[in-house]
């Protein structure tokens, strides 16, 4: 099935898979740059660079966070669109 013969359920399906893939790799990079900060936390701090770990680590964040909130939202879509028994078994 190509792009142009997916129904609007496929491509909300998709999307939210890919979403929920960048909601891992999102979950493992706040991880790690919490794991890095800790770790060179005084080091940073001497060289005047922790804020800049620690603005990365809280944009990291803010996009987990909104990758939840998206997902979710499209998740409901994905119920929306998708056909009920009752509508099924009538056609």
């Amino acid at each position: 099935m190509t792009a142009d013969t997916k129904t609007p359920l496929e491509h909300v399906k998709d999307v939210v898979n890919q979403l929920k893939e960048m909601h891992h790799y999102a979950k493992n990079n706040v991880e790690r740059l919490t794991a890095q900060w800790m770790l060179f936390d005084g080091d940073l701090k001497k060289l005047k660079q922790a804020d800049r770990i620690e603005n990365l680590m809280q944009r990291q964040g803010e996009l987990h966070d909104a990758l939840v909130t998206d997902i979710a939202a499209l998740e409901e879509l994905v119920v929306e669109l998708t056909p009920k028994e009752e509508d099924a078994s009538a056609g």
